[in-house]
């Protein structure tokens, strides 16, 4: 549905994509969310200004912009711009699994709720 929205957005170039009532509904839908009217029409104009400003990106002159395989620029290097990765033990899991309905160590037991 959406796809076929985009399209038509990509040809028309005053064209303002807009997503619709069903359309929110039916992402919610396959997220398992039940959204009232009002979180229905947040996320509606929430999508709708997203949807806006990628239409302002199309806009934009990248014909002499190189594609870039990675988001560093050639005078960073990743050990500058990224922290060491470290392994931290959780010193409160145990006491958060006494507080779960089912606990498991070291895990928490959950009901099935992929069933549709």
């Amino acid at each position: 549905m959406l796809e076929l929205r985009r399209t038509r957005f990509e040809k028309q170039e005053d064209c303002h994509l807009k997503i619709s009532r069903e359309d929110v509904l039916r992402v919610a839908d396959l997220a398992y969310l039940e959204l009232t009217e009002t979180e229905l029409e947040t996320y509606r104009a929430q999508i709708d200004e997203i949807l806006e400003y990628i239409g302002k990106l199309n806009e934009l002159d990248t014909a002499n912009v190189e594609p870039m395989a990675q988001v560093l620029t050639d005078d960073q290097t990743a050990d500058a711009t990224l922290r060491e990765d470290t392994v931290a033990p959780c010193g409160i899991a145990m006491e958060v699994l006494q507080q779960a309905p089912d606990p498991e160590p070291p895990f928490f037991r959950v009901p099935k709720v992929i069933e549709r």
